[in-house]
């Protein structure tokens, strides 16, 4: 499988193992995802949660050879199962830990901002490229960046498509810790070793509550988000990003 599952002390390890591709997710990583998630929260002996990456990175993103050549219909049953993906974090009535090194963009930053902790190396960065391929944000990353860091930071990195050092990232508060790659591993299973020994139903109530006091809820914006990405996916500009994103050059975009 290209995420597995490994459970130790209480911690469930949940590790995107397709290093030769940045580990970029595909479709039936994406289930998989999904499936471990739900095997976290059938099972009590697992109370925390820590996410990663295998190799040099957390996550790519989206596979490219999966883009492109879709109708709306198929584009909307792809969103949809993105999106699950990430509300499979997010709704999780337990503490998910997010241990990002390297790349960490576009549906790879989204499943890190939905965790409820992130520990980054000083070699993370951060970038939501979908711009780059003629997309809006997807996978709940525009509310998560609203949300966390304001208005006007959101649509900077947003229309920018830039890349956010960790440093700058801990200055913004879109993560909690920057440490050294070495210890990226130790200090993540310790935050979640210390969390898993909590009060599980305490801390799993008190997401939820978190969670209840945002309006919109992440359920709404993302009806809002697949209407709007289905659309761009069947636009020129689309087709063109994932193009030169394929042929690694330059977009040329014309706006519709």
């Amino acid at each position: 499988m290209s995420i597995t599952l490994k459970v130790q002390d209480g911690v469930g390890l949940v590790t995107i193992a397709q290093p030769q591709r940045r580990n970029a997710l595909t479709t039936e990583m994406r289930e998989q995802l999904i499936s471990h998630m739900q095997s976290i929260a059938d099972d009590d002996a697992i109370r925390a949660v820590v996410l990663t990456g295998s190799g040099d990175a957390f996550c790519a993103g989206s596979d490219a050879s999966g883009m492109g050549g879709r109708d709306a219909a198929a584009s909307r049953k792809r969103l949809r199962l993105l999106q699950r993906s990430v509300l499979s974090i997010y709704t999780l009535e337990k503490p998910v830990i997010a241990a990002v090194h390297g790349a960490c963009v576009g549906l790879g930053w989204s499943l890190a901002l939905a965790c409820d902790h992130i520990i980054a190396t000083d070699k993370a960065f951060f970038s939501q490229i979908f711009g780059r391929m003629g997309l809006a944000p997807d996978g709940g990353s525009a509310w998560f960046l609203v949300r966390n860091i304001g208005v006007l930071r959101a649509k900077d990195l947003i229309y920018s498509c830039r890349r956010l050092q960790a440093s700058e990232a801990l200055s913004w508060g879109l993560v909690n810790r920057v440490v050294p790659v070495s210890e990226l591993a130790d200090v993540a299973m310790s935050h979640a070793r210390m969390l898993a020994a909590g009060p599980g139903m305490a801390i799993g109530l008190s997401k939820n509550m978190m969670q209840a006091a945002s309006t919109p809820s992440l359920e709404a914006f993302l009806e809002s988000e697949l209407l709007i990405q289905t659309q761009l996916t069947q636009s020129a500009d689309y087709r063109e990003g994932v193009a030169a994103f394929k042929e690694k050059r330059t977009p040329e975009f014309i706006g519709k």
